[in-house]
């Protein structure tokens, strides 16, 4: 099954002086999601924010809210990411033994249920859970820190992990190094959804977030 192509800026790449703002832009500006990384300093080495922050930004935009969770334990936490306004709550296949359960508590709560995959971490692990995710991320560099470059092993990853789906009407999505240089390969192994950060937020205003975005589809080949 052939999906849309999806681009989601990564808001901890924006100037958080202004967030609620440059949420409204960036969507403004073209992107089709937001993707919120949540990082609590220790399943990742960094802090970024919480549910109060997102729920503050949900009046900015109606676009969907791509909630990415780099925290251990998770399962605590699903119910208030809900209710802050997330639309889809990803966590990492990592961050605890009971994956099932906390995919089960994410579809409880009404979401668009995902699953992560670190770099070093095997296509297999999905193979038990693919009935019950509607998004797959893979991350193409070491979650913590953003303006990595991509790690191009990921690519064949992502050619099992789109072989895996099969017609499961499941968003493949990439996290990490999303360039104009590199989305097309990305594109090319199977995935539709692309998270990008520095890469769209570089130039600090709407009018390059539009550029920036542009220049990514077109190096995808395109919406259609």
């Amino acid at each position: 099954m052939t999906l849309p192509l999806r681009i989601a800026p990564s808001i901890l790449a924006s100037n958080f002086s202004k967030l609620g703002q440059e949420v409204k832009d960036v969507v403004d500006a073209g992107a089709d999601w937001v993707h919120l990384d949540v990082m609590d300093g220790h399943f990742v080495p960094n802090i970024s924010f919480g549910p109060d922050v997102i729920k503050s930004l949900r009046p900015y935009t109606d676009a969907f809210f791509d909630c990415h969770l780099m925290i251990a334990p998770a399962d605590p936490y699903l119910e208030a990411f809900a209710k802050a306004g997330c639309d889809g709550i990803t966590v990492h296949a990592e961050s605890g033994v009971h994956l099932h359960r906390s995919l089960q508590t994410i579809r409880s709560l009404g979401k668009k249920v995902g699953v992560t995959l670190n770099p070093a971490t095997p296509a297999s692990v999905l193979e038990n859970v693919l009935d019950d995710v509607d998004l797959i991320l893979v991350m193409s560099v070491n979650p913590g820190f953003g303006g990595q470059s991509f790690i191009p092993a990921c690519l064949d990853k992502i050619s099992r992990i789109k072989s895996l789906i099969g017609d499961r009407p499941i968003e493949l999505e990439v996290d990490g190094g999303i360039t104009p240089a590199t989305i097309g390969d990305a594109r090319r192994a199977g995935a539709n959804v692309f998270v990008a950060g520095s890469a769209i937020y570089k130039g600090g205003e709407k009018s390059a977030y539009e550029a920036n975005i542009a220049a990514l589809v077109s190096a995808a080949g395109g919406r259609g």
